[in-house]
């Protein structure tokens, strides 16, 4: 009884899906299609996937190829919010630089190239692997901010970016179902970065919900349409050492740590002369003594950033900075729209372009199933 129930639950669950290529199963109807069907339902079916293959095959149902491989390029770039940055030079102990160093734009850039092995161990649900190599970066805009006796005030900007190779693991899942001629499909992939600046491979999980609809042609021929989101989350905490030569042009740095001294020491002075301008009753009470201290903390913190990015400035060749912080997409959710064309059963062409909110991604490729 309870394998009548599965094997009748599967069924269902394809009975109304209108797709084929990588997404699930087609119904074959019509007169055109009766010496077929007639034919399908005493045909053993010839491969070990997808589960209960035999059964969804004998009902009339046109599987795809179990297993496939892809190729794909993929480049993408998206804001991201960075926060609780500590920092230290040369090995050297790491401190907080909250509200000193502020981030007004942070971005990051991937391009690469991804090989995706697949099967379909069900035939409404595909799992796959993901391998792949890509070069990123991070561009960063920042500013270093100090107090004065009346409010914060930015000293200097600072640009950046850092370049890192990185090699990617991991594996997804892609469940699907029908809805009155469309398809649903549901990807998620979790993933590792392995990249050699950071401590511990960066994780990221990616949710894809998608509607579309295939349009069918002469000759196995197919094109698949679809709309839907791209959802990232990654792990917050990220840790790592890089080479001050990757960061700091030495000469335009140098300026701007000096400008950073001179700003920070006028600012130090007017707290001093405010501080110093108060009646004893006036510096004992708690809202100014909570204001001189604030302010005295922040500004021996920026001066303790400018003393460390001095010395390594100066001697590149052998300076690392040594940083910790969290980071999180500035937007979580973006739009999709993306289509395969099925050439046969074995090759497809596929392409997907994401957009709107902090984050646009390309990715297009080419796929090969076959069976087992």
């Amino acid at each position: 009884m309870q394998q009548k129930w599965i094997i009748w639950m599967v069924l269902s669950l394809v009975a109304c899906i209108k797709c084929s290529a990588q997404y699930t199963v087609d119904k074959l109807m019509g007169p055109k299609n009766e010496a077929l069907l007639d034919s399908m339902k005493k045909t053993q079916y010839p491969y070990m996937l997808p589960i209960y293959g035999q059964k969804v095959y004998n009902k009339g149902f046109s599987l795809p190829l179990p297993a496939g491989l892809s190729v794909q390029y993929l480049w993408q770039q998206s804001d991201i919010v960075i926060s609780n940055l500590q920092v230290g030079f040369n090995g050297g102990s790491k401190y907080s630089l909250d509200n000193v160093i502020r981030f007004e734009k942070a971005t990051a850039t991937s391009n690469g190239v991804n090989i995706r092995p697949d099967f379909w161990l069900f035939p409404f649900l595909n799992v796959y692997a993901l391998f792949a190599q890509s070069k990123t970066s991070t561009a960063v805009h920042c500013g270093l901010w100090v107090p004065d006796s009346s409010d914060w005030h930015k000293a200097v900007d600072f640009n950046t970016k850092a370049n890192f190779n990185a090699t990617t693991f991991g594996f997804g899942f892609t469940p699907t179902f029908g809805i009155g001629g469309f398809f649903v499909a549901i990807d998620m992939n979790f993933t590792w970065s392995d990249i050699q600046e950071l401590e511990k491979p960066a994780y990221i999980f990616v949710l894809g919900p998608r509607i579309g609809k295939n349009f069918k042609f002469e000759k196995e021929r197919s094109l698949a349409v679809w709309a839907g989101g791209f959802r990232v989350q990654m792990n917050s905490g990220t840790s790592g050492s890089l080479n001050v030569a990757d960061l700091f042009p030495t000469q335009e740095w140098q300026l701007k740590i000096d400008t950073g001294f001179t700003k920070v020491a006028n600012a130090q002075s007017q707290v001093n002369s405010w501080w110093n301008g108060l009646n004893t009753v006036e510096q004992k009470n708690p809202v100014n003594i909570a204001k001189y201290q604030t302010a005295n903390t922040a500004l021996a913190t920026a001066g303790q950033f400018l003393n460390g990015a001095s010395q390594v400035v100066t001697n590149t060749g052998n300076s690392t900075v040594q940083y910790s912080l969290d980071k999180a997409p500035k937007d979580k959710w973006n739009f999709i729209i993306g289509s395969q064309f099925q050439i046969d059963k074995r090759f497809m062409i596929r392409a997907e372009y994401g957009f709107l909110s902090g984050r646009h991604q390309f990715l297009g490729g080419l796929q090969y199933r076959f069976g087992f």
